[in-house]
């Protein structure tokens, strides 16, 4: 391969690993949300310490319905992934228990790199099922 080719596919290749790493302008990273049908009010709670790549970590989920009432015995399945790198969590993390208040307990969730995650929860409670989506960043020291 001559010189000028590899240059241009090394400039295109770091053009395309550069524009991936942006944030998307104005992403909501806040950690309350409605559900995508207005069934539930929804809390991610990250884990009390910084989050690490590569290490798992538990986090907890809070679900309520819109007036405020704590919502138990639902079932949360737990999805997410990167959109820009097009993959999905390396784990497979799920509730594993339920906790008082309508608060659940996610276990088993890992990032393996820094950059931005969707966290994807199914919801099937009294309300029926809905769907939220959070976004979170692990920062570039969470990789250290």
């Amino acid at each position: 391969m001559n010189r000028f080719i590899t240059s241009t596919i090394s400039s295109f290749a770091l053009a395309a690993a550069t524009a991936c790493s942006a944030l998307p302008p104005n992403l909501d990273t806040s950690l309350t949300h409605t559900s995508v049908g207005k069934k539930y009010v929804v809390t991610l709670q990250p884990p009390a310490g910084p989050v690490v790549v590569n290490q798992m970590h538990a986090w907890q989920v809070k679900l309520a319905s819109p007036a405020g009432t704590p919502i138990t015995h639902a079932q949360i399945k737990v999805d997410g992934g990167m959109p820009q790198h097009g993959h999905g969590l390396p784990t497979r993390p799920q509730v594993t228990r339920e906790l008082p208040n309508g608060t659940y307990l996610i276990e088993g969730m890992k990032f393996s790199m820094t950059g931005w995650w969707e966290i994807k929860l199914a919801i099937d409670g009294s309300e029926g099922a809905d769907k939220v989506t959070f976004n979170t960043v692990v920062p570039e020291s969470a990789g250290r």
